[in-house]
């Protein structure tokens, strides 16, 4: 073989070799992902003739496949009572793909996991008609509705934690959607329907307990003042209070928006009172690194281990001296899911350890079997015992003499904070309630981003805190 040639036959043989390699990449490490793909129509389509598997909350289904009577496409999704649960199951559909649990579980739902190789094989075998596994959730239907219910026609959120084992109690997002009418087969009102909500001023489509993030506001102090008894403060720590303070290298000034009750106070009564000027110098003296720190061991600037997809909370890196200052109480480019301010809220009622969140208990089959579980899991340690100790003392005074009274239940003690979030000036701002009740052993994050009501009006304690306390009502 002359030279020309033995190169070709080469180059051909690397190329050969090459896409065997890839050949067997694909179909042993990236089958998966490609088969969950929410762009692989024809998987999607695949998946409509087979009874996939239902989600649960007790023992009824949120989500269920009915048959469709159509040949070609034999199942079809059915969401009893969608609206409610919307934000958890998601969408499933033929044309625009999947999203929620639907989406996170679609290869379980489906019966084609990994973890069921040996259930498809019993099945080809016995001639079973094979079915997917069903998703049995954390869910409290009481709690969920009086979440849905007290959020009303505000666009907002509520997440509710049992804060000992991280399960998730209630995800509620307003406003919602019906996920039938996406499900339909029948593709032009399906097409119709997904427009109409993609331009639908309120975005509906939007899940606002864990896939947007917003300014914290003042719930964001929980974390300053963590950093703050973690460097040597404690609840009765004389602090600085003035009715005004300069940012430092800026023309700017904070202010107030209540009463500190003098140019100094105590930690506990700056919390109490949500005093913006202390927790911007006590941002100062501890330092940007300091504040970073503390917040990424909350979870911030981490992608988030919750079973459903959702977005990382963020705090600005490489920040300067005023950008410190409003960084301390929850402004500048600070951004939190109220699923991620309902796990610093679990963590500080949980004595320091943070749990992972989780919706789905056990993935089970037709017959009862256990796929797989998810049991409870520390995911960090974020302060010590020692500093949520006085975190509790400090919150429940919060709502006991401070901005949370709105928060009260009778019989019980809750711990909480309250926050206004600024946005743009030509919008209102966010108003949060955060808090925790020792029993039931929930903690609860309360977001509203737009209650249409007057500006003057909007304030955590005023809107946010009676959801939160419908939610642990319906849990008593």
């Amino acid at each position: 073989m002359n030279g020309p040639l033995r190169k070709v036959s080469i180059f051909v043989a690397l190329m050969m070799a090459a896409l065997l390699v890839n050949l067997t990449y694909t179909s042993v490490v990236r089958q998966e992902s490609l088969l969950e793909h929410p762009s692989n129509r024809r998987v999607r389509d695949a998946e409509f003739s087979r009874d996939r598997g239902a989600i649960l909350v007790g023992n009824d289904p949120i989500a269920m496949s009915v048959e469709s009577g159509r040949a070609s496409v034999p199942y079809q999704r059915e969401y009893p009572a969608g609206e409610l649960w919307a934000p958890v199951t998601g969408w499933f559909t033929r044309v625009h793909g999947t999203s929620g649990l639907e989406r996170q579980y679609t290869l379980e739902l489906a019966g084609t996991a990994s973890t069921q190789a040996v259930n498809r094989a019993v099945d080809l075998l016995t001639g079973r008609k094979p079915a997917g596994a069903n998703l049995q959730t954390s869910l409290d239907p009481a709690a969920q509705k009086a979440a849905m219910e007290a959020l009303g026609d505000s666009k907002g959120a509520v997440v509710a934690l049992n804060y000992e084992t991280g399960r998730v109690l209630a995800l509620a997002s307003t406003p919602s959607y019906d996920p039938n009418q996406l499900a339909t087969l029948d593709t032009k009102a399906a097409g119709e329907r997904w427009e109409a909500l993609l331009n639908a001023d309120d975005e509906p489509l939007k899940n606002r307990a864990v896939r947007e993030v917003y300014p914290p506001g003042s719930t964001f102090k929980l974390i300053t003042a963590a950093a703050a008894v973690e460097s040597g403060l404690n609840p009765t720590s004389e602090v600085a209070s003035p009715s005004s303070l300069r940012l430092p290298n800026s023309s700017h000034s904070m202010g107030n928006s209540t009463n500190c009750g003098g140019e100094t106070t105590t930690l506990e009564q700056a919390l109490a009172t949500s005093c913006n000027t202390a927790f911007g110098k006590l941002g100062l003296d501890l330092g940007a690194d300091e504040l970073q720190a503390m917040a990424e061991r909350f979870g911030f600037n981490t992608e988030p281990t919750v079973d459903i997809p959702a977005s990382a909370s963020r705090f600005p890196t490489d920040i300067d001296q005023a950008q410190t200052a409003l960084s301390a109480i929850g402004q500048f480019d600070v951004a939190a899911s109220p699923l991620q301010m309902a796990q610093v809220v679990a963590a500080i009622a949980n004595d320091g350890q943070m749990m992972r969140p989780t919706i789905v208990d056990n993935v089970l089959t037709r017959d009862l079997q256990i796929l797989s579980a998810n049991s409870p899991t520390e995911q960090s340690r974020p302060i010590s015992e020692a500093t949520a100790k006085q975190l509790q003392q400090m919150m429940e005074t919060v709502v006991r003499e401070g901005t949370g009274r709105p928060a009260r239940v009778d019989g019980l003690t809750i711990g909480g904070k309250t926050g206004t979030a600024q946005t743009a000036p030509d919008r209102p701002p966010y108003a949060w309630f955060v808090g925790y009740a020792k029993e039931p052993k929930v903690a609860v994050a309360v977001f509203i981003e737009d209650a249409g009501v007057a500006r003057d009006d909007i304030s955590g304690g005023r809107l946010a805190a009676p959801v939160f306390r419908s939610v642990v009502q319906a849990l008593k």
